[in-house]
């Protein structure tokens, strides 16, 4: 199976690229919409998307930085740190994106309606907003960061959500963990799973900070979460 590269007309004017893996399922199937950490829709993220859309899923992971640096930048490229400043105005703004790419994807005859939103790192906050106020029916974090500014967003949120990090993250020190922790013990929908020994970064291949278990486990979780909603995943 193999994906290409769609033209999504943003709110307010423009364009931005999406990578879209569309499998035909015998029937209407869920998707997931990643929303990707800075470097953008690098060969990270297309593994990623590819391994979930072999599953069986519909896979988009929209350029969230097509406003200023389009594209995918290199890990020691320091334009990848900058593109993503002011953090909150940025993410607030990918907002509106993350909605065009919901609203693209209603109009592909095999989505059933329903999607998942998967953030990493600098997209992290988006599982969150997605099923607060976006139209995303659950959302998975991998390794946010950012989290604490999205803490009293969780309020009112009964979409069911999976948020993962290593408890060696330094952009998830041990107060933000607990803080996330403290909630899931009292929100049915919330689950948080810390893994011992793991740092930021562990779902991206090209990082040294990659961990293939906790990898695995978060891929697990995704497939799960996606049959909870009508996927073809097993």
């Amino acid at each position: 199976m193999s994906g290409k590269f769609d033209r999504i007309c943003a709110t307010g004017g423009g364009a931005f690229d999406c990578y879209l893996v569309t499998p035909e399922p015998e029937k209407p199937v869920a998707a997931i919409v990643l929303a990707s950490a800075i470097h953008g829709v690098d060969t990270d993220m297309l593994a990623i998307t590819d391994a979930l859309a072999a599953c069986g899923s519909i896979v988009a992971v929209p350029d969230l930085f097509w406003r200023s640096i389009a594209g995918p930048l290199p890990r020691n490229d320091p334009r990848a740190a900058r593109r993503a400043q002011p953090r909150l105005e940025r993410i607030r703004t990918g907002e509106d994106d993350m909605t065009d790419t919901l609203r693209h994807l209603r109009t592909l005859p095999h989505f059933n309606g329903r999607a998942v939103v998967m953030g990493f790192c600098y997209g992290g906050p988006y599982a969150i907003l997605g099923p607060k106020r976006l139209g995303f029916a659950a959302g998975i974090c991998c390794h946010g960061s950012q989290m604490p500014d999205y803490l009293h967003e969780l309020d009112g949120v009964r979409e069911q959500l999976c948020l993962m990090w290593g408890d060696q993250d330094n952009h998830a020190p041990a107060g933000v963990l607990d803080a996330y922790r403290d909630l899931a013990a009292r929100m049915e929908n919330l689950d948080v799973h810390v893994f011992p020994g793991v740092q930021h970064g562990y779902m991206m291949r090209g990082s040294p900070s990659f961990d293939r278990a906790a990898h695995d486990f978060s891929m697990k979780r995704a497939g799960d979460i996606l049959q909870s909603l009508g996927s073809a995943v097993p």
